[in-house]
């Protein structure tokens, strides 16, 4: 997601850390802030129940960022920032806009609300991917992170996006802050 809300702000990005959660972020934060008084670093985690609020947990995880450190925070999953994007998540679901619930950030499970607004997607192949299979024991199907890949690269918007997710809007306007004192 956040290649994708870069590419949209016109902001390049060399490589990525962290594709093995959270935990891994959380151990190396203090490393990367540190290599961000050099060169730029982006960290964007879920607010999950970790903490009450975004302020409450960048508070915990990193008191004094460097000037090159943008260290966001999506409430309360990404998935609430794909929510956002109400008409297209609508289109690739083929549901009606209306099912998808205005205010994604304060949403308590995001993920599982995209989960069961897939179980109304009039393509199975969707429905197979991304809703478990009774008795699976799991939260979200088997396709469920190449679909939403899929979804994220060839559908999301985040420009419209941001105008339902404050957490979004902030984000964006973070990272572009971040272009401008590399300009």
């Amino acid at each position: 997601m956040l290649r994708r809300i870069l590419i949209d702000l016109d902001l390049g990005l060399d490589r990525v850390f962290g594709q093995k959660g959270k935990a891994f972020l959380r151990e190396r934060i203090a490393g990367f802030n540190h290599d961000a008084k050099f060169r730029p670093w982006i960290v964007v985690v879920d607010l999950d129940r970790d903490a009450e609020c975004p302020a409450a947990l960048v508070a915990d995880w990193l008191p004094q960022p460097a000037h090159l450190m943008c260290f966001r925070v999506a409430v309360r999953e990404l998935e609430s920032w794909l929510l956002a994007d109400t008409e297209a998540l609508a289109g690739f679901l083929g549901i009606r806009k209306i099912l998808i619930p205005a205010g994604p950030d304060q949403l308590d499970d995001p993920k599982q609300v995209l989960v069961s607004l897939a179980a109304k997607a009039r393509r199975a192949d969707i429905r197979r991917d991304l809703v478990p299979r009774p008795a699976s024991g799991r939260s979200i199907g088997p396709g469920y992170t190449s679909r939403m890949l899929e979804f994220v690269q060839d559908h999301w918007r985040p420009a419209a996006a941001e105008s339902n997710s404050d957490s979004l809007r902030r984000c964006r306007r973070r990272l572009l802050e971040l272009g401008r004192k590399l300009s």
